[in-house]
């Protein structure tokens, strides 16, 4: 027997049995604990040492607990009808267990149930009052597109020039529910300004043409969000822009060079828009919360979004395989209406290959952002209405302006 090994599977049982046994202690009333500190001490003690002496010997003396465990039940349910104590119990013994073969892993999960167990009234607090009935419809809708439908879907091509793939096409549904669902909580706990430019900036850096769309949502839902909306779908395109410049230098090394200081204008240009709407929106929009029956996205919606993109994704296919390379940038700004990294990287990849000149490539990029720009203006319009569509729409301009300035002065200096 290797007698660190079983000390440490001893001591390691013995802390997460005291662990889970000071928190039942602190969180139940005495009259109602079946088990206080020492038990779930000894509990975790007897699943690592019966675990010890065999399989067979930890399975009798669990059998002998569930039921110790059920007759203590039996008699305190009708004042404590719950079963938070009895398992814990009871996990504490197969913790102790666990102890025995991998301490690390046991030591952990113990941490997580003490976490759990003492994050009893918040989590009643959260699922009891926070969150709304249908909030909760929301929440398995998003995971049973995820979960369930997208992994049946197929991941082929089912068009003859392979621009459209099910799991792709619905994972990008999955994306503006998931958007949705995100800025929704995040606005109802941090309030509308900061939980709507968190949750923007971060859902930006999956698609900020969802962000846009899904904030516009809940600009003509309410007003007064008009312009924390608009600053956050701003701060999207950023997070995407960022996303758009790594893309570029992981293709092209030497195609970001030469475009490096558009970026760096586009960057400055988005950022001075972004701060124009931050000081408006802290001046003239309250810091509501978003109402608690209000749905967190709409399903008709992410559907919309995701027919337009593999339209689009299929008529730029087309045109690339009509035209060949001489169609590339066309191909790239119509697929750019709907995911600019992916427009982003086929310019990068052709001018890496030599299948396009640096200098194209270089306003063959800024070309790409430019109908990304076009496509998210437009969409802010159609979804959040005239007030927020100009207000993104003239920050796009601001970060679009700023990339062909730098693109310029660069070009004369070179």
């Amino acid at each position: 027997m290797d007698w660190n090994a079983t000390s440490l599977a001893l001591l390691t049982a013995l802390g997460v049995g005291l662990m889970i046994g000071v928190v039942r202690e602190r969180t139940q009333p005495p009259h109602l604990l079946p088990a206080g500190t020492r038990t779930h001490a000894l509990v975790a003690l007897l699943g690592c040492i019966t675990w010890l002496l065999g399989p067979w010997v930890f399975i009798a003396a669990l059998l002998a607990l569930a039921a110790l465990t059920l007759a203590a039940y039996l008699q305190s349910a009708h004042e404590d009808p719950g079963l938070t104590g009895e398992v814990a119990l009871l996990l504490a013994a197969v913790l102790g267990a666990l102890a025995a073969h991998e301490a690390a892993l046991s030591g952990a999960l113990g941490v997580l149930v003490a976490i759990l167990l003492q994050a009893k009234a918040p989590l009643q607090k959260i699922s009891r009052e926070w969150i709304s009935e249908r909030e909760i419809q929301d929440a398995l809708l998003l995971g049973a597109a995820a979960l369930v439908v997208m992994p049946l879907l197929p991941r082929e091509p089912i068009d003859p020039w392979g621009a459209i793939r099910p799991m792709l096409v619905w994972r990008i549904v999955v994306l503006v529910m998931a958007v949705g669902v995100f800025g929704h909580f995040a606005q109802r706990i941090l309030g509308a300004r900061w939980g709507l430019a968190i949750a923007g900036f971060f859902s930006g850096f999956a698609s900020s043409t969802a962000a846009v769309s899904s904030l516009g949502q809940q600009a003509r839902a309410d007003a007064a969000l008009v312009v924390p909306s608009a600053a956050a779908a701003l701060l999207a395109n950023l997070a995407s822009l960022l996303l758009f410049v790594a893309v570029v230098a992981a293709v092209s090394p030497s195609l970001l060079q030469a475009t490096l200081w558009s970026w760096v204008a586009a960057v400055l240009g988005l950022l001075a828009a972004i701060a124009a709407l931050w000081w408006l929106g802290g001046v003239t929009a309250p810091a509501v919360q978003a109402p608690q029956e209000d749905r967190a996205f709409r399903l008709s919606h992410a559907l919309l979004i995701a027919g337009l993109i593999a339209g689009v994704s299929l008529l730029a296919a087309w045109l690339e395989q009509l035209f060949g390379h001489t169609g590339a940038l066309a191909a790239a700004a119509m697929v750019a209406l709907a995911e600019v990294q992916a427009a982003a990287a086929g310019v990068a990849q052709l001018v890496a290959k030599g299948g396009m000149p640096l200098e194209v490539g270089r306003w063959g990029t800024l070309a790409v952002l430019g109908a990304s720009c076009v496509s998210k203006g437009a969409l802010a319009f159609a979804v959040g209405g005239v007030r927020y569509g100009v207000l993104v729409a003239l920050g796009l301009l601001a970060m679009l302006t700023g990339g062909v300035l730098g693109l310029w002065a660069s070009g004369a200096g070179a």
